[in-house]
């Protein structure tokens, strides 16, 4: 009696599994995502900070400015992947409110809880040092108003030039990551960004692999 009540549900299980099998997958499952872009930047030059020698793309953890805050080894992984914004340096040096107005009346309200991505003209060479390339009352209306959790940059900017701002984001528990490359590859809107840094502990900075998934 059990051999024949188990042989029954056996083939219950197998049944239901060759009609998963068959069952059609609609073509917005099937395209949701079309491909992988790495933003990675691999084989960098090396730069200079702060006397030491930096290179690749890294992720900048809320503990490298304000200690005491997350570290990169301690972003919490949901707050690693999200919907991917990508907004364009145009005539001015920084992302301004009014930048971020006409992106919206474009493409619609930036997604809660997504990631910024900030990306420069191609006459614009990358810088090593130098400003955000946003404005801090525009990055605070992104992490105050769209929860934003992060900004990707193709730049290495000094984040201490702007204590305030740096600040700013550390208590928001956003973090930033640098020199991540092939952005113009990006549509400015419906990617996922995927952020993976090393889990090192207690390394405010650490290298980060960066995957965007386009549609």
């Amino acid at each position: 009696m059990r051999i024949r009540s188990f042989i029954i549900a056996y083939a219950l299980v197998l049944a239901l599994l060759l009609f998963g099998e068959r069952r059609p997958v609609s073509p917005q499952q099937q395209n949701r995502y079309s491909h992988v872009v790495d933003l990675t930047l691999t084989d960098p030059p090396q730069v200079r900070i702060s006397g030491s020698q930096v290179s690749g793309t890294r992720i900048v953890s809320p503990a490298a400015l304000i200690p005491g805050t997350w570290d990169a080894g301690q972003i919490p992984a949901e707050r690693l992947i999200a919907p991917l914004a990508v907004l364009n340096l145009r005539s001015t040096p920084q992302i301004t409110l009014e930048d971020i107005e006409g992106w919206e009346n474009k493409n619609g309200v930036i997604p809660q809880g997504a990631i910024v991505a900030i990306r420069r003209p191609p006459s614009q060479s990358p810088q090593s040092d130098g400003q955000m390339p946003i404005t801090a009352g525009a990055a605070q209306f992104l992490m105050d108003a769209r929860y934003v959790l992060g900004f990707a940059l193709e730049t290495r900017p000094d984040l201490t030039s702007d204590r305030t701002l740096a600040r700013q984001i550390a208590l928001h528990g956003a973090y930033v990551v640098e020199s991540a490359t092939r952005m113009a590859s990006l549509p400015e809107t419906g990617s996922l960004l995927i952020v993976a840094p090393a889990k090192t502990k207690n390394a405010p900075e650490a290298a980060v692999r960066v995957l965007a998934m386009v549609r």
